[in-house]
């Protein structure tokens, strides 16, 4: 009776029924779903794989993103670079303090092998700092034991200025024979208007097992134009470098790093000078090193602004320069057929960094290009773009190198992401020194120019003007040319 109720009232209310029965679909199907995730959410609460606590999870570029779980098979040889430098000043630095209350490193689910007693055994790490995970939510149960920060921990994440400045200006021993390996510490001071110095100690050879020595290199550019060039060149055995710290001793000139403050010292014939140069806050580029077939370069910037305080004596006659403006970067590699751009610049709210290492038949075979700009503002990094070309215009003599002409501007076009940034750079003043290393012949230009900045960072928009250095090589009486990716120097 019921049934016959049933069938009779669907085919009498044929609306109404239709109605009942797409809700009640409506609800099984709901009731499915929640089902579904409940039972999802209590197999990752399971999974020991799983990247618990925050609110946010930052992936390496390219990881799978599927289940966010940076431990499975997709994971498995990415890692995020210079994380030191993504922890401290891009998350967790000034810039974002009001957004971002606590960074949590961690390293999670990494292929280890450990061999022991002639067994070797597969098994997965991790690793995290105990009171950023503490902060985020994702500290572990102890079952016995403490865990806490060990000071290897707190240098991660918040290094003391003595700590910061070893770590990124240590130096490095080459892996190979090449006998073009050089480092070098390089500075530029400023001393006046049209006066500055250009100082580099180098070291170069096969460092500790051939023919090998340092070199201190200055040039005073005077304020009436004229060069002045000094050199001191310093055996083995007079050169001790520190692969811990920034530490360099070159005969009796040296540079110490001591509680974020450097103590550059030198002499040579006509020359002795003793200053103390102190990085600005935030003003720092990690190490980004390159290495491709037989090439491997580095590059650090650890004082992208700098105050300089101390003496130059030149022919016994001593001047003192006090807070002078001061730049300070650090180099190393294998230098055969090898050229770069390099320019750094500071105007009234930005200042800006770009380089790239170009390899003679051998720039082109990663398919990306070589060359970055960085931003920079008071609180640090504020964009990293890339760019693929320098374009040069325009003729002028260079000073100290007979004949060679260098371009009379420079520009370049950076993007990233949705951002693009224009440079364009007026050449001041330029001087020119000849490069055979390796055997690969152009003359090398150091050049003083006026800049104006206009584009996008973060979507805001940036308009500047300054003054800076810049780098490049041309071949002898060149009026004008490109270097880029695209086309070797």
């Amino acid at each position: 009776m019921l049934l016959t109720l049933a069938l009779r009232h669907l085919f009498v209310r044929k609306a109404r029924a239709l109605l009942l029965l797409f809700g009640y679909s409506i609800g099984a199907g709901v009731m499915l779903v929640l089902l579904s995730v409940g039972e999802a959410m209590l197999i990752q609460s399971r999974d020991v794989a799983l990247v618990g606590g925050g609110e946010v999870t930052a992936l390496p570029e390219g990881i799978d993103l599927e289940g966010l779980r940076t431990g499975s098979q997709s994971g498995l040889f990415y890692g995020i670079d210079r994380a030191r430098f993504v922890t401290r000043q891009l998350l967790g630095g000034p810039r974002h303090r009001e957004v971002v209350a606590a960074v949590s490193p961690v390293i999670e689910q990494k292929l280890v092998y450990l061999t022991h007693a002639g067994r070797t055994l597969t098994v997965r790490a991790g690793g995290e700092i105990p009171s950023r995970a503490a902060a985020v939510g994702a500290s572990l149960r102890l079952v016995a034991g403490r865990w806490e920060d060990t000071r290897g921990d707190i240098a991660f994440i918040n290094p003391s200025r003595e700590e910061l400045y070893d770590e990124l200006d240590r130096f490095h021993l080459p892996e190979g024979n090449d006998s073009t390996w050089g480092e070098w510490h390089y500075f530029n001071v400023v001393t006046g208007p049209e006066e500055w110095w250009y100082i580099s100690y180098v070291v170069g050879g096969l460092v500790g097992r051939g023919h090998w020595g340092g070199q201190l290199l200055v040039t005073h550019r005077r304020g009436d134009g004229s060069l002045r060039r000094y050199m001191a060149a310093i055996p083995s055995g007079s050169v001790q470098i520190d692969t811990a710290s920034a530490d360099l001793i070159l005969g009796s000139s040296s540079v110490r790093q001591h509680e974020g403050v450097y103590r550059i010292m030198g002499t040579a014939p006509g020359l002795a000078f003793d200053l103390e140069v102190t990085p600005a806050a935030h003003q720092f580029f990690p190490a980004v090193e390159r290495e491709e077939q037989d090439l491997r370069s580095g590059y650090v910037v650890p004082a992208l602004r700098a105050s300089a305080t101390g003496t130059f004596c030149v022919d016994e006659t001593c001047r003192r320069v006090q807070h002078a403006a001061a730049y300070h970067d650090h180099n190393w590699g294998e230098w055969h057929g090898t050229t770069w751009e390099w320019g750094v610049g500071t105007g009234s709210r930005f200042t800006l960094l770009y380089g790239g290492v170009l390899a003679e038949g051998r720039d082109t075979l990663s398919g990306s290009s070589p060359f970055f700009l960085a931003l920079f503002d008071s609180l640090g990094a504020l964009q990293v773009y890339r760019f693929e070309q320098v374009r040069r215009s325009g003729a002028r003599p260079a000073r100290g190198a007979p004949g060679v002409l260098s371009p009379t501007n420079l520009e370049l076009v950076a993007r990233r992401d949705r951002d693009t940034l224009r440079l364009s750079i007026r050449v001041l003043d330029a001087q020119g020194s000849r490069s055979e290393a390796g055997g690969f012949a152009r003359w090398f230009l150091q050049l003083r120019g006026e800049f104006a900045l206009e584009g996008t960072a973060g979507g805001a928009r940036v308009d500047d003007k300054g003054r800076g250095f810049f780098e490049t090589y041309v071949k002898q009486g060149v009026r004008s040319q490109e270097s880029g990716v695209r086309e070797k120097p």
